[in-house]
């Protein structure tokens, strides 16, 4: 499988490791795939019997062939997915929980999986590589848990100040050693222009080999497709027939997996894309003009993204009319998304996240309205992050909840953050 520029597809074409490495492509753009695979027949039909590591074999397995042997991708995805995605029934619809990895969100399944792709890629490299990562939330966490303590590896993370929650401001920025984080002055979109444009800076390159870890980057994407396989194949074997996936959408990285796993075959017969109030895609599927703008700060934070970087995939591999096919835009207010904690924990004693509220919200809303019934296909929501991830938030509607091991040892971090400017010279000056 070759990669080339989602911004000139007539361009040079490299290798699955160069575009993991490189993160974005020489003319600024994200690498896409040449073509999307497809499950052998074989696969297809044993999908709602395969268990989730063979699933991941099968749908990581042709995007890096020939670069990552067989035998020691198996060992890799191992190590990696070393949790599951359990899919639940809550009421009227299944629940995907993809909050059962080590930062408690959903990022860990990419995360992991590139740290280990990344550390064998560059298992005979001298010179040290640097990741810089924007992150409206999770995502900085799940890369710095992901690669802390790796040889030859450092990460810096660079996160909005003041708009993430405290949990996950110590998950970025307390773990210390090889992993190092800025607090950025001003929002997510910042963040990501900052790290966009310090890969394209040649000065900054020539001082450093650097690789970026957001959904930008090819590798993070793809192990993500390996839920939405495996999720669809579960809710398949339970009821003959193909889901419906709600994903609470931000940067539209989570999405696009989806999309990809939808191409390659998994039973999946339509997706949902909620958003908050930062509406840029929804609007865009309603009517045809893509316009990024400035997010606004919510409540489900780590989708506070005005300017998505995946759009530019989606559109290099899918039309207009086509993803109006396979896709439904819904976006949620804050006011609903309070709403909707309060009421599912009230109904079944169920804790939501924000962002998963979204998500529960956006199905309700298409409910209501009758686009959707739940009787031709299996309705599901992807649980993002676990609930308490966002105490702040979640609590004064619900009371007290349940906190993971993993989440009360963060807790006693301390956070290890410069705050610099949204200023391209004011992070590049301290790399």
């Amino acid at each position: 499988m070759r990669y080339y520029s989602a911004r000139n597809k007539n361009g040079q074409a490299v290798a699955f490791a160069q575009a993991a490495l490189a993160g974005l492509a020489p003319d600024g753009g994200l690498f896409v795939p040449e073509t999307l695979p497809e499950y052998p027949r074989a696969v297809k039909t044993s999908l709602p019997a395969m268990s989730f590591h063979d699933i991941a074999f099968e749908t990581i397995q042709p995007f890096v062939h020939g670069e990552i042997p067989d035998a020691t991708l198996g060992d890799m995805l191992h190590d990696a997915f070393n949790f599951d995605a359990p899919l639940a029934t809550v009421g009227d619809r299944y629940m995907l929980e993809l909050f059962h990895g080590p930062t408690a969100a959903f990022k860990d399944f990419g995360a992991r999986f590139m740290a280990r792709a990344f550390s064998y890629f560059r298992r005979n490299e001298d010179k040290p590589l640097r990741i810089l990562v924007a992150t409206s939330g999770d995502t900085g966490g799940a890369v710095a848990d992901g690669f802390f303590g790796v040889d030859g590896i450092s990460v810096t993370v660079l996160y909005p100040k003041g708009r993430v929650s405290p949990l996950q401001e110590r998950q970025i920025a307390g773990l210390g050693k090889n992993i190092s984080a800025f607090a950025v002055e001003g929002s997510f979109d910042d963040c990501q222009r900052l790290v966009k444009a310090a890969f394209a800076d040649e000065s900054l390159k020539k001082r450093m080999v650097l690789s970026s870890a957001n959904s930008i980057n090819i590798a993070r994407l793809v192990p993500q497709a390996v839920y939405y396989a495996t999720g669809a194949a579960r809710a398949m074997a339970e009821t003959g027939k193909p889901a419906v996936f709600c994903v609470p959408s931000g940067n539209f990285g989570n999405l696009t997996a989806g999309l990809y796993a939808r191409e390659m075959g998994a039973p999946i017969r339509h997706f949902i894309a909620a958003t908050n109030i930062n509406k840029t895609v929804p609007d865009y599927l309603e009517n045809g003009v893509y316009e990024p703008r400035a997010s606004l700060p919510t409540i489900s934070n780590a989708m506070d993204v005005g300017a998505p970087s995946n759009f530019e995939r989606m559109t290099v591999h899918w039309t207009l009319k086509r993803l109006r096919e396979t896709l439904t835009g819904v976006f949620i207010s804050d006011e609903t998304t309070r709403g909707t904690i309060k009421s599912v924990h009230n109904r079944y004693g169920r804790f939501l996240d924000p962002h998963t509220a979204v998500g529960w919200a956006a199905l309700d809303a298409l409910k209501s309205t009758g686009k959707i019934t739940g009787e031709d296909a299996p309705l599901g929501t992807l649980a993002t992050a676990h609930p308490a991830k966002f105490a702040e938030i979640v609590e004064p509607l619900t009371g007290a909840m349940p906190v993971p091991p993993s989440l009360q040892k963060v807790m006693e971090r301390n956070v290890t953050a410069d705050t610099i400017s949204a200023d391209v010279s004011a992070l590049i000056e301290r790399l």
